[in-house]
């Protein structure tokens, strides 16, 4: 009797996973109907300022900062900021600044944060130096291509727009486990973007490329109101639509450079930002039981041995496939997924894990300092930094603060 309900309550998640994939799959078509529609700025032109929190050298860092020099837009400036002036970043960005002198740019000493963010801090450091009318925070791991700005200042000729996200094509190193997160992030992460937009205005925003307009920032009272927040980017989208502004994803889609990471840096990365998730979106946390049935599907066939489960599960398997390819491929124009595709059981069956211990523990090590993630998302500092309820989060080295 209790197996049957179990059965029962396993197919309707699959039911309603299959759903959404056919939900994911009809924004995907539409999203993609925009991008082809987009025209060029006709206006005024806006200006823009790059902002670029740094946090230590990394692979690939002077080709991921160099590729923001040169884009096709005339009014911009880039700058970027780190704790210490002794950070070998600064160095590398200061490199850069004197190989393009035609570009306005210039490297920030920030200090040590009086915030619990220290990124945030970086951030607001930079603002102050800065005149842009739209600022763009992209992470150092983030590379582009000449067109970033362009297609930025087609979306803010609408003076009602206050925040847009760009779109991020999840680039892995070397290690199979970076592969799977790829895999991972360039379909079920931004399925789960696209679905969401299509379905009611935004009210989020998502790192690591994002641009807010500085009236807008001015008008949800600065980096203050998210200095003391784990998910600042997310913060930011929702203070923004409360302010009357409009959230947008943008059409334009940028490179993220996630690293070679290990099993156990991966995780702890997974499980910070599933924690920071359950936190900030608590009932969308719950609903993200639908966004990825296909280890239930396979579950449920596994452990009933029925045509029926075998049958849905096909049928998931199918759409699951789809969305791998519209997504992946369509949206954020990656050829992995076309080659990999078959790492999606796996990778499914791994977010599914990380998903159910995101439920579990309210704590996190972040730049090697403990913190508690309270109930609306905040970050406070626990001294002596010792004592756990849960694994141990690092960071992935490329990520910037």
């Amino acid at each position: 009797m209790l197996l049957g309900i179990l059965q029962v309550l396993v197919a309707l998640i699959v039911t309603g996973g299959c759903a959404f994939y056919l939900l994911v799959l009809a924004s995907a078509y539409f999203y993609l109907k925009r991008r082809s529609t987009r025209r060029l700025p006709t206006g005024s032109p806006v200006s823009f300022s790059v902002l670029k929190p740094l946090a230590g050298d990394e692979p690939d860092l002077e080709t991921n900062l160099a590729s923001f020099y040169g884009l096709a837009h005339a009014e911009y400036e880039i700058l970027f900021a780190a704790r210490s002036k002794h950070d070998p970043a600064l160095a590398v960005a200061d490199a850069l600044a004197l190989r393009n002198p035609a570009s306005r740019s210039m490297a920030l000493t920030a200090g040590e944060p009086a915030c619990q963010n220290a990124k945030v801090h970086s951030l607001a450091v930079m603002t102050s130096a800065s005149r842009g009318e739209v600022l763009v925070i992209s992470d150092s791991d983030i590379r582009t291509d000449h067109g970033l700005l362009r297609h930025l200042a087609s979306d803010f000729e609408h003076p009602k727009t206050g925040v847009v996200t760009c779109p991020c094509r999840a680039v892995p190193g070397r290690s199979v486990w970076s592969l799977l997160e790829a895999v991972g992030i360039n379909s079920e992460f931004w399925s789960g973007v696209l679905a969401a937009q299509f379905l009611m205005p935004m009210d989020f925003a998502v790192g690591p490329t994002m641009a807010v307009r500085r009236t807008c920032l001015e008008a949800i009272g600065g980096w203050n109101a998210v200095n003391d927040t784990l998910a600042e980017d997310f913060q930011i989208g929702r203070l923004a639509r409360q302010a009357g502004y409009d959230v947008r994803l943008g059409t334009h889609v940028v490179e993220h450079r996630i690293g070679s990471q290990g099993l156990a840096s991966s995780l702890a990365h997974r499980l910070r930002w599933r924690r920071s998730t359950r936190r900030s979106r608590p009932v969308g946390y719950f609903g993200e039981i639908f966004a990825n049935p296909l280890p239930w599907a396979i579950l449920l066939a596994v452990a009933s041995a029925t045509t029926w489960a075998w049958a849905l599960c096909a049928i998931c398997a199918v759409l699951r496939l789809l969305v791998l390819l519209a997504v992946g491929r369509s949206v954020l124009r990656d050829t992995l997924v076309v080659r990999f595709w078959w790492l999606a059981p796996v990778q499914d069956f791994l977010s599914l894990a990380v998903w159910v211990g995101g439920f579990f523990g309210n704590r996190i090590v972040w730049r090697d300092r403990v913190y508690k993630l309270t109930r609306d998302g905040k970050l406070q500092r626990v001294d002596g930094g010792a004592s756990f309820d849960g694994p141990r989060l690092g960071d992935r080295s490329d990520e910037s603060a």
